[in-house]
């Protein structure tokens, strides 16, 4: 194969290079179901198929499956809310146990450099799912956000959901 030049490899990121990604697929022909994706997750006694890590009197963990970056979780109240301020000092105690748990667990097992965490309240604060409040634990390394971000508008997620499930539900079933 003939080596391309300077000019191709522009061409080549203007006109954007596919990308293998065969588990998105699932998502693609996927139902989209109807009401709250946390009040499911949180009624469902299908753990692993709903990629839940970890359950607590008030609130539960479970990875993105939309993430940010491998190792993702989203830490939620069990009862259906989107203020804060509507919570009980259980609620949020429980949740920052939640936080502290898997701040922990992913320390121990996957090695992050720092964390990304958060809540985002509200459509224009970039909450994707709105009325039920849900807080953000995002694993970062050095080095982790590259070239691909910016200029081909994807993200590399270097391991599958249940390759990373897998590992922390081991983990945490040891806690």
């Amino acid at each position: 194969m003939p080596e391309k030049s300077r000019k191709d490899e522009k061409d080549d990121i203007r006109r954007g290079e596919s990308l293998w990604a065969p588990w998105r697929m699932e998502y693609i022909l996927d139902d989209r179901k109807e009401g709250c994706l946390f009040c499911r997750k949180s009624e469902s006694d299908e753990d692993a198929k709903n990629f839940v890590l970890y359950r607590s009197d008030y609130s539960f963990a479970l990875l993105n499956t939309f993430p940010y970056n491998s190792g993702h979780i989203m830490i939620a109240p069990y009862r259906h809310t989107a203020e804060m301020e509507g919570l009980s000092e259980d609620e949020i105690v429980d949740l920052t146990k939640v936080l502290q748990l898997c701040l922990r667990l992913l320390k121990r097992v996957m090695k992050p450099d720092g964390f990304n965490v958060g809540f985002n309240l509200g459509k224009s604060a970039g909450a994707g799912v709105v009325d039920h409040l849900h807080l953000h634990l995002v694993p970062r390394w050095e080095g982790d956000t590259n070239y691909m971000p910016v200029i081909g508008n994807t993200r590399v997620i270097p391991q599958s959901l249940k390759t990373v499930y897998d590992l922390l539900s081991v983990a945490i079933s040891a806690h």
